[in-house]
C-alpha cells in the first residue's frame, strides 16, 4: 500500500492534526467546517512493450529510475509487469491532483527510459507470456494455494482510503456503502479488450477478478467483531491466507484507520481517478452521518448486489444499471446522478462539487475508459492506438479525441435496445 501514511484518526480532522500528519499535503480545514474526511488512493499500473502491447516483467528496472523523492510512494506489485502508487492521505482534492500527477509523470518517465510504457489499464489487452510474480514469500504462498487463478497479465485496480472514527463506526459505514457501489463500479470501468479482442464488456478485469474466491460484494456486518469473526473463519478455511486477501469490494483497511473502496478498475486519466475520489469520500462521509444520527442501513438481498455489479461490469455508464434498493433497472447515469444528489451536502462541505460537476460534464462528454478505449481502436481497428492513448492518459495528457470521436456501445451492450425497452416498461 504504497504511500497511504498515517491516515488521521477521527472523523474531524483539525487543523493541528492535519499540520502534524508526516507527508501530509498542506490543507486548511476552516473552523465552521467540521467533520473534514482525509483521503488517499493507490493505483496499480500495467507494463507493457511500447510496440506489441504485451506486459513485460519490467518493475525492478522502473523502480531503479524512480526519481528518489517518490521511491517511498511507489513500489512493486503481484505480478513483475505491474507496478503501485500511492499518495498521502489529504483533505483537499488539489493537494491530490498534484500528488498523484507527480507520481504518475514520474513513473511515466521512469518506464520509458526502461524500455516500456505505462498504462493505466484494468486488464491486458494482448496475449502474451505470462510475467512471472514478484519474489514475495506471501505471493509465492498465493501461486501455491490458487494455483492458475494467478494467470495473466495482471488485474489493475484503484483503491480510494477514506478515514473513519473507528472500526465499529467502518463497519456500519460499510454496510451503508453497498447500495451505491455499483454506480460508482461502472463509473471506473476501463477494460473492455483481452486477448485482443473486444469483450463486449467495459470491465473484463472485473470477470477475471471474481475468479478469486474471497472478490465480491461486502457482506451484510452486524458489528466489528462480526467483521473480524468472519476475516478469521474465512483465514481458517485456507480461501485466505490472511487479512489482507479479504477483497471484498469496500473492507476496512489492515493498517489505517479508514475503510477501502476497491471496486474499480484503474483510471486512465488522473481526471477520473479525482473524481472517484471525491465521489468516495462525500460517500463515506454521508455514511458516517447516518450511522452518528441513528439511521440504519437498507439491507441489500445478496444476489440482487451481484446482479447489479454484473450490470455495471458488463455495460459501464453506456446502458442499465440495477437498482439494488428497489429491484429493476434504470439508465446508468439516472442512478448517478441520484448518487451525486445523495452526496451532495458532503461535496459542498469539502468544496468538491464544482469539480466533481466539471467531471462528470466531461464524463458524459468523452465517456468511461472503456468507452474511449473502444473510441480510440475505432479510428484503424489497431489496438496500438489504444495503447497509445492509454499511456497519454495516464502520463498527464489529454486522450487523442478526434471530431465525433465518441464510440458507440459495443453491440454486445445492447444499451439503445434496452433503453428503448425500458421505455415502453415504464408506458
Amino acid at each position: 500500500m504504497a504511500g497511504i501514511v498515517a491516515m488521521a484518526q477521527g472523523a474531524a480532522v483539525s487543523q493541528e492534526t492535519a499540520a502534524r500528519t508526516p507527508a501530509q499535503p498542506a490543507a486548511e480545514v476552516p473552523a465552521e467546517q467540521p467533520g473534514l474526511r482525509t483521503v488517499g488512493v493507490e493505483e496499480e499500473f500495467l507494463l507493457v512493450d511500447p510496440d506489441t502491447g504485451v506486459a513485460v516483467p519490467a518493475v525492478d528496472r522502473v523502480l531503479e529510475r524512480v526519481p528518489e523523492e517518490l521511491r517511498g510512494q511507489v513500489q512493486h506489485e503481484f505480478q513483475t509487469s505491474q507496478i503501485e502508487i500511492g499518495s498521502p492521505p489529504g483533505l483537499e482534492l488539489g493537494a491530490l491532483r498534484h500528488s498523484l500527477g507527480l507520481l504518475r509523470a514520474g513513473l511515466s518517465d521512469a518506464a520509458e527510459a526502461a524500455g516500456v510504457r505505462l498504462v493505466a489499464v484494468g486488464a491486458g489487452l494482448v496475449d502474451g507470456p505470462v510475467p512471472p510474480v514478484f519474489d514475495n514469500p506471501r505471493f509465492h504462498r498465493m501461486v501455491e494455494q490458487f494455483g492458475p487463478l494467478v494467470d495473466g497479465p495482471g488485474n489493475n485496480g484503484m483503491h480510494v482510503h477514506v478515514g473513519i472514527p473507528d472500526p465499529e463506526t467502518g463497519v456500519r459505514v460499510l454496510n451503508h456503502l453497498r447500495p451505491w457501489l455499483p454506480i460508482l463500479h461502472a463509473v471506473t470501468t476501463n477494460s473492455p479488450f483481452h486477448a485482443g479482442l473486444d469483450t463486449g464488456y467495459a470491465s473484463w478485469r472485473s470477470v477475471l477478478w471474481e475468479r478469486w474466491p474471497s472478490v465480491a460484494p461486502t457482506p451484510w456486518l452486524e458489528s466489528y467483531a462480526h467483521y473480524q469473526w468472519l476475516v478469521d473463519q474465512l483465514v481458517s478455511t485456507g480461501m485466505l491466507l490472511d487479512e489482507g486477501m479479504v477483497y471484498w469490494y469496500a473492507r476496512l483497511s489492515a493498517h489505517y484507520p479508514t475503510v477501502e473502496v476497491r471496486i474499480g478498475d484503474v483510471c486512465p486519466s488522473l481526471d477520473d481517478t479525482i473524481l472517484v475520489a471525491a465521489l468516495v469520500r462525500s460517500l463515506v462521509g454521508t455514511a458516517i452521518s447516518d450511522v452518528e444520527q441513528g439511521r440504519e442501513a437498507v439491507q441489500i438481498d445478496h444476489h440482487l448486489l451481484t446482479a447489479a455489479h454484473w450490470r455495471a461490469a458488463h455495460d459501464g455508464l453506456d446502458g442499465l444499471a440495477v437498482d439494488p434498493v428497489r429491484g429493476g433497472t434504470m439508465p446508468a447515469w439516472e442512478l448517478l446522478e441520484k448518487l451525486v444528489d445523495r452526496v451532495r451536502p458532503e461535496l459542498d462541505r469539502h468544496g468538491d462539487l464544482p469539480e466533481v460537476t466539471a467531471q462528470l460534464d466531461r464524463l458524459r462528454r468523452d465517456g468511461t475508459g472503456a468507452d474511449r478505449q473502444r473510441a480510440a481502436y475505432a479510428r484503424r481497428g489497431e489496438l496500438s492506438d489504444v495503447i497509445a492513448d492509454l499511456a497519454r492518459q495516464t502520463r498527464g495528457g489529454d486522450t487523442d479525441r478526434h471530431p465525433g470521436d465518441r464510440a458507440e456501445p459495443h453491440p454486445g451492450n445492447r444499451a439503445e435496445q434496452q433503453r428503448r425497452d425500458l421505455a415502453e416498461q415504464r408506458q
